[in-house]
């Protein structure tokens, strides 16, 4: 490692305009996968390829948290227009939330929600959920409770009783909220979700899955890799800028996870024969290592055990890595935390050269663009830090 390393400014790179994809590729596997098998080759294929790439007996580890539609328009009563993006919920029917203009929202503020209307109807808007109108007269509204200073966002308790979730309600209220970058798009909201996405609670996707059909997936258990899933709801944490130009000195703020013991045990079995543990995405990377560094203990004869709750893992070079061998990931933005979790797999110079190259050979970037696939001999693991 060098002090170039750990510097922000060594994670910049120029990227041209017209490289961030608006849209996503149809169909999904047939995106660029841009495959990194030595410390000094890599080969140009397409997603689809990704069995033929793979070993027999590896593990495919993918986050199987779905979006939710977490972009909610308002108002102040008989004032100005909100936008709120709900990030997580911190008790019952209160979400810590982004808020613009968060300045004019003071605590005690008001923001009244309207339905989405779907179609044309007489009378009281038809989007409204069944059973909410007698709680809920005809809109949904939160207050203001409290700032989140780490985060600049405000608490919001909306105006449910305990027994009933926001979530629900979401669909009728929220809109699924792209990236900002994304600003020319015409996706669906289903084509920003998993072809396997079950567990509501992110607010944005874990984009390396995207790429995934049901093709892939039986072609995988045709070659004999094994799949399983982890959990984790992507939020502010993922995405937070790093602001501070030691990147070791970065505080990443804990998102959500879950490592069942079915998934324990699959990762144990896989090991145990010799397999290679490739996560899907940065999150599923975060999910493992950040479940192993919660419950790693001295005597343990495995580093992973079944781990719920919060984690803060920063994964940057010189990290020593528990669990996983590879990844697939997508392209990341400059100066990001993502792009740092790759350079801890195989060099940040290893990275920026990568990226040149998908650049010169015009790969798409971001959430809707291409893959790349980090395979475990495109490194040498090195002796890092807990």
């Amino acid at each position: 490692m060098t002090e170039i390393d750990w510097s922000l400014d060594g994670y910049d790179y120029e990227l041209p305009p017209d490289r961030i994809a608006q849209n996503p590729v149809v169909p999904r596997d047939s995106s660029r996968l841009l495959a990194v098998d030595s410390p000094s080759s890599q080969q140009h294929r397409i997603f689809r390829d990704l069995p033929d790439l793979l070993e027999p007996g590896d593990l495919l580890v993918l986050n199987n948290t779905r979006v939710l539609p977490a972009r909610l328009y308002g108002h102040k009563p008989n004032g100005p227009a909100v936008e709120i993006l709900l990030m997580e919920e911190r008790d019952r029917n209160c979400w810590l939330a982004l808020v613009k203009p968060g300045k004019r929202l003071k605590l005690g503020a008001k923001i009244e929600f309207d339905p989405i209307c779907h179609e044309e109807a007489a009378g009281p808007c038809c989007c409204i959920p069944q059973g909410a109108v007698a709680t809920l007269t005809d809109r949904l509204t939160a207050t203001v409770i409290e700032r989140d200073d780490a985060t600049g966002g405000r608490l919001l308790e909306f105006n449910l009783p305990t027994e009933m979730s926001l979530i629900p309600f979401l669909d009728e209220y929220g809109h699924v909220p792209l990236p900002p970058y994304i600003d020319n798009s015409q996706a669906a909201p289903e084509q920003y979700q998993t072809v396997y996405a079950d567990r509501p609670g992110a607010i944005a996707a874990p984009t390396a899955g995207l790429h995934f059909t049901e093709e892939v997936f039986s072609r995988l258990q045709q070659r004999g890799i094994e799949t399983t899933f982890v959990t984790l709801h992507v939020g502010v944490g993922t995405f937070r800028p790093v602001e501070v130009a030691d990147v070791t000195t970065h505080r990443m703020h804990g998102e959500w996870v879950e490592v069942s013991p079915a998934t324990v045990e699959k990762i144990r079995e896989t090991q145990a024969r010799g397999g290679r543990i490739i996560a899907v995405g940065t999150t599923a990377v975060r999910a493992l290592e950040g479940a192993a560094a919660a419950t790693a203990t001295p005597i343990a004869d495995f580093p992973l055990q079944p781990f719920s709750g919060q984690t803060n893992l920063f994964i940057y070079p010189g990290y020593k890595w528990r669990v996983v061998d590879g990844m697939i990931t997508n392209f990341h933005l400059p100066r990001s935390t993502l792009l740092m979790m790759i350079s801890a797999m195989i060099g940040r110079s290893r990275v920026l050269d990568l990226y040149r190259e998908a650049i010169a050979q015009q790969y798409r970037f971001y959430s809707f663009g291409d893959a790349m696939l980090i395979l475990p001999e495109a490194y040498a693991i090195e002796e890092g830090i807990d």
